[in-house]
């Protein structure tokens, strides 16, 4: 019960926190922590995704920052690939699902390292937001409003 409480609470704050959907940690702590072998893991961890995604993205909202247009293409399109996805997965080996998901967690750490590092034209991080323009001089900033990330 414990391990559930730990899993449940480090997904939610990983999946509010970076947008991963908690599945990155949920399916290992299910593996590690409660026992379950990996096609069990899968499986709850979708389940239990579901309120997670509802409240991320009613807070995430609430800053304006969810593109309903493309979430609902992403879902709609997602359906087939969900219904696929587990058909395969149900007739592959366990050992192969880890593996597989063990290579996905690799390659999409090793792209995130290398966006990180990666420096676009004008010497600054790629994928990062522009610094704001200073201020011209006299001018007035005590009614500019701040980005919800500042």
């Amino acid at each position: 019960m414990t391990g559930a409480i730990l899993i449940g609470l480090a997904g939610g704050v990983i999946a509010g926190l970076l947008g991963v959907g908690g599945g990155v940690l949920f399916v290992p702590g299910l593996v590690f922590f409660l026992g379950l072998d990996q096609h069990h893991a899968e499986a709850t961890s979708l389940l239990a995704i579901v309120p997670v995604a509802i409240a991320g993205t009613l807070r995430h909202d609430s800053y304006g920052n969810v593109r309903r247009d493309d979430a609902l293409l992403l879902g709609l399109l997602s359906l087939a690939g969900a219904a696929s996805g587990v058909a395969l997965a149900n007739v592959l080996s366990g050992q192969i699902l880890r593996d597989g998901f063990a290579a996905l967690m690799v390659l999409v750490a090793f792209q995130l390292v290398r966006r990180s590092l990666a420096v676009d034209e004008h010497g600054g991080a790629a994928g990062r937001e522009p610094a704001p323009a200073p201020a011209a001089a006299g001018g007035d900033t005590a009614n500019a409003s701040p980005s919800p990330r500042e």
